[in-house]
């Protein structure tokens, strides 16, 4: 009886309540495989993959709608670039500085979180992020079926006038509808496989994604003689703020907040660095591929408005008017995997690295991912897009959370804590990361400082007839705000009146490096390496 039921749970390890293995190094709650830093052989990312990965999470379509949104505001592609560039400028520095958390102590996002905002602390934050992981991944889940969509009337034209058997009142029609389960079935194939296997699809999208974005790009180009409106032509600004400056800060927010999410979980991606993220490529990647990337929807939607007389950013209903089926399939064949990629780098796999730190006895990587996946079809995402202008407004300015969280992050591990974790305590119940009740009021505090001031400017994004006097002016450059007055409360707060003395290390304890299975090399203040500590497997299991 017990022999089956062995048999049973190795069939079907994923139908446990708890996770079926035991941790790599830790046995404590706060830790399973997933969380467990990274083991060396497994830290294989140099710069050229994250170049590629880049190219997965930047050409997509929510570049498209994020650059949308800064020419709706009256601007032309000659202020619009720099716009777009500077924005990604300034938000790679924060992905740069967060990623080598990540890539130093080969952690991700919800591990290194506990060490800033206590062990029980770090769950609201992680929920923060997590959220608009979710939301967006559901809501890309029904652009992603037009695409195939339009793939599939490439193929076989008499797909467009598939019957349609469901209500008006549905918010998709049965060829919609079909082709969102379609595509749902293959994006949750490859959600679901490990992600150091997933590199091979960031590689494949960098490969094949760009030369589609530059072949739209000289369309376009050609089509209109070099440019219609949009890029020859004279801004009018028609923003609220009818005031070029501020006009400006709104569309560079705007460009901030498409990344500011992933700028406090880039550790979920650097811990698999093999060189701690060395050199400038992880700066200079977002600026630039965003930067050519911003390119093609600008110019695409100019040739649209000169062809066919009206502006259009949704590219789903942009290739439906391609003459040519082979234009048409291949177009919308990249663009599908232009958004596999992009969900998997920016939405299936941060939820899922966020929901496993909440219960690592409970969730891992696969349970989490499972769930994200199930959630993509059961909120009914096309109703979302149809009725909810308010939450896309409200995901749209979600950067205003975002700011002081980062600003928060940056603040405590650079300038408070000196890069110095102990790799160790991360993982332990009570330790020097408890603080008080497992929160560090401190961390909270600074956090709510940076956004409180933002809110009433947040509320009337959503619902525009709110009257907040001048306050909704802050909110123009939300996330440079929220980040730096954060940043700043944080750094007075630990400095000068409360220091967090329990969570101070004179040395820092970093996970086994190549050829030490089991160490923790302690470095001193200048960064040299005083001594390297090695446990017996023993003292390794026990040390949480």
């Amino acid at each position: 009886m017990y022999a089956q039921g062995t048999q049973v749970a190795k069939l079907a390890p994923h139908l446990h309540w708890r996770v079926p293995y035991k941790s790599g190094k830790y046995g404590s709650r706060w830790s399973n495989r997933d969380l467990d830093p990274i083991p060396p052989e497994e830290r294989t990312w140099g710069g050229i993959d994250y170049w590629a990965y880049w190219c997965s999470d930047m050409l997509a379509p929510p570049l498209a709608s994020t650059v949308s949104g800064v020419m709706s505001l009256g601007f032309t592609a000659r202020e619009t670039i720099p716009i777009v560039f500077f924005g990604f400028a300034i938000c790679s520095v924060v992905i740069t500085l967060t990623g080598k958390m990540g890539a130093t102590y080969n952690v991700p996002f919800p591990v290194i979180i506990r060490s800033i905002f206590g062990m029980y602390g770090s769950f609201p934050a992680i929920c923060i992020r997590a959220f608009v992981a979710l939301m967006w991944t559901a809501i890309l889940t029904v652009q992603a079926g037009n695409f195939l969509q339009r793939c599939l009337e490439a193929i076989w034209p008499s797909f467009i006038n598939f019957p349609n058997h469901l209500p008006a009142n549905a918010g998709i029609d049965s060829a919609g509808l079909l082709c969102v389960f379609l595509y749902w079935f293959c994006q949750t194939g490859l959600a679901l496989m490990p992600i150091s296997k997933l590199r091979i699809l960031f590689w494949v999208k960098g490969v094949i994604v760009p030369p589609t974005f530059f072949a739209l790009f000289l369309w376009a180009v050609i089509v209109t003689k070099g440019g219609g409106p949009l890029i020859k032509g004279k801004y009018e600004l028609t923003s609220t703020y009818m005031n070029t400056a501020y006009s400006a800060l709104t569309g560079l927010n705007a460009i901030i907040g498409l990344f500011s999410s992933l700028a406090v979980n880039m550790p979920d991606f650097g811990r698999f660095s093999k060189n701690r993220l060395a050199g400038p490529h992880q700066f200079l990647a977002l600026p630039i591929i965003g930067t050519l990337g911003a390119l093609t929807p600008i110019f695409v939607t100019d040739a649209h408005s000169y062809l066919w007389g009206e502006f259009e950013w949704y590219m789903p209903a942009v290739i439906a008017k391609f003459d040519s089926r082979a234009a048409k399939f291949f177009v919308s064949a990249s663009f599908i995997l232009a958004t596999i990629g992009n969900q998997v780098a920016a939405g299936t796999y941060p939820f899922s690295n966020d929901i496993t730190g909440m219960a690592p006895k409970y969730i891992n990587i696969f349970r989490a991912t499972v769930f994200i996946s199930i959630f993509c079809i059961a909120c009914t995402p096309w109703n979302i897009i149809k009725n909810a202008a308010g939450l896309l407004a409200f995901l749209s300015g979600y950067s205003c959370l975002m700011g002081p969280l980062a600003g928060t992050m940056v603040c405590d591990y650079y300038l408070i804590k000196k890069r110095k974790l102990d790799i160790d305590q991360l993982y332990t119940d009570r330790g020097i990361y408890w603080y008080s009740g497992g929160w560090n009021w401190r961390a909270y505090l600074s956090f709510v400082m940076g956004f409180a001031p933002l809110m009433p400017g947040f509320a009337k994004s959503i619902q525009p007839t709110l009257n907040v006097g001048g306050a909704w002016k802050l909110y123009a450059f939300a996330w440079i705000f929220g980040f730096f007055i954060s940043l700043a409360i944080h750094y007075v707060l630990c400095t000068y009146i409360s220091v967090p003395t329990e969570s101070l290390v004179e040395f820092a304890v970093y996970p086994p490096q190549k050829g030490e299975s089991s160490s923790a090399i302690i470095e001193g203040e200048d960064g040299e390496a005083k001594g390297v500590y090695v446990a017996n497997e023993k003292e390794v299991d026990n040390m949480a």
